[in-house]
């Protein structure tokens, strides 16, 4: 079992939800892209990380 953080960045807000951009380590490609986190969550964080494991 692997396990990934990838760290995403506040990119817009929506009615409900807010949109973060992930922020890739350098020279790699994004694992995610965008995600979308619902409001009551996210709260004000500018900044949010997520722990991705991969089992095989």
């Amino acid at each position: 079992m692997s396990e990934k953080k990838v760290k995403f960045k506040f990119e817009k807000e929506n009615k409900n939800s807010v949109r973060f951009e992930e922020v890739p380590e350098d020279g790699m490609p994004p694992v995610i892209g965008s995600i979308y986190v619902q409001k009551w969550f996210a709260g004000s964080s500018k900044k949010i990380e997520i722990t991705i494991k991969k089992t095989d």
